[in-house]
């Protein structure tokens, strides 16, 4: 079955003398956010706050299992799954994201005058979908099999 590639505009930020991250223009519940593209995180996750504001009505459910990262060696953690979660114009069906705490990652980006983030774009949609990151041109190249069409027989 035939890929289709979807290309996505990075955004670098300047993390003032300490790196750089690369920011992708997300789309949760019908609503735009930021989010970091994180290949050191095993898997994608959202703030719990900004998620709850975008969708107070968010299943979110606690998790037995502890998060580690993000600066601390456990942090209590829950899930959620998204339905339509876009990144760019790549659509991702449905995701079970972790639901963590990142106020101190946008108390952060708000000293340095960065816009706040919803999360992290972890590598769970990175392998998924085949992910090409290419700093230079500051893009990001996700793939997903085409639909199949009616009455095809490929």
């Amino acid at each position: 079955m035939p890929l289709i590639s979807s290309i996505i505009p990075l955004q670098i930020i300047d993390l003032h003398g300490d790196g750089f991250h690369p920011i992708l223009d997300i789309n949760v519940y019908g609503k735009p956010f930021k989010a970091v593209l994180d290949t050191g995180a095993s898997r994608t996750a959202f703030d719990r706050e900004v998620l709850t504001k975008a969708n107070t009505e968010a299943d979110i459910i606690a998790s037995e299992r502890l998060s580690t990262g993000l600066g601390t060696t456990t942090m209590e953690s829950a899930t959620a799954v998204i339905e339509k979660l876009y990144i760019g114009d790549f659509m991702i069906p449905e995701i079970e994201v972790a639901v963590l705490d990142l106020s101190t990652i946008n108390y952060a980006y708000e000293q340095m005058g960065h816009p706040q983030v919803l999360g992290v774009i972890g590598s769970d949609v990175l392998m998924k979908y085949k992910g090409v990151i290419n700093f230079g041109k500051k893009k990001l190249t996700l793939k997903q099999k085409a639909p199949q069409m009616r009455g095809s027989s490929i």
